[in-house]
């Protein structure tokens, strides 16, 4: 399985690689190689529940822009392994605001298919929760906070907890220990009305 020390840093999202990457099936492709490690397209076609004509294709379109590569040491005879190249991806808040308006759609796909995408985790894990052993159903958490801040405040406040959960990385157990599994941490600031 890959670990995330085996992957590459954050990929900084350009114009160009944006638009390759802001697909519903491609998002899930890539979280689903970040999360599982190397795997075919049949594999994933399998896990995803889609056929294998469109992974195959949408690991293609990855591949064309950086974000997946062959796995070849994993490959037997005509099998295709594809792996993720990096962690993850971030990018500059101008692409929100760009002035072609296909790359603002492509942002605003991104962003939506996130919120999808944490949206499914959470509801997954509270849909199998007692599946999970004594000490995960006592130490999983969802928990929100109303705060007044200034937009300087909150971004301090986004930059320290994304600083907090980064100081785990370097914590994480040898692989093996016993009751030790991925961990998912969502966070979300933004502004509300009150009225």
């Amino acid at each position: 399985m890959n670990e995330p020390q085996d992957l590459q840093p954050v990929h900084s999202l350009d114009a160009r690689s944006l638009r390759g990457l802001a697909h519903p099936l491609r998002m899930q492709l890539l979280n689903a190689l970040r999360r599982g490690g190397p795997a075919t397209a049949s594999q994933l076609a399998a896990k995803l529940g889609e056929s294998s004509g469109a992974t195959s294709y949408h690991l293609r379109q990855l591949a064309t822009h950086g974000f997946v590569e062959d796995a070849p040491e994993h490959g037997k005879g005509r099998e295709r392994w594809w792996r993720a190249v990096h962690m993850g991806v971030q990018y500059d808040e101008a692409l929100l605001n760009d002035g072609d308006p296909e790359v603002r759609g492509a942002a605003d796909l991104l962003l939506h298919e996130v919120a999808n995408q944490h949206t499914r985790e959470l509801s997954t894990f509270l849909g199998t929760r007692g599946d999970w052993s004594e000490a995960w159903q006592r130490t999983w958490d969802a928990s929100d906070w109303t705060l007044s801040l200034t937009p300087e405040l909150a971004r301090e406040l986004i930059d320290k907890m994304h600083d907090l959960v980064e100081s785990y990385r370097a914590l994480a157990p040898a692989e093996g220990t016993p009751d030790a599994e991925q961990v998912r941490v969502h966070s979300h600031v933004m502004p509300i009305h009150t009225d």
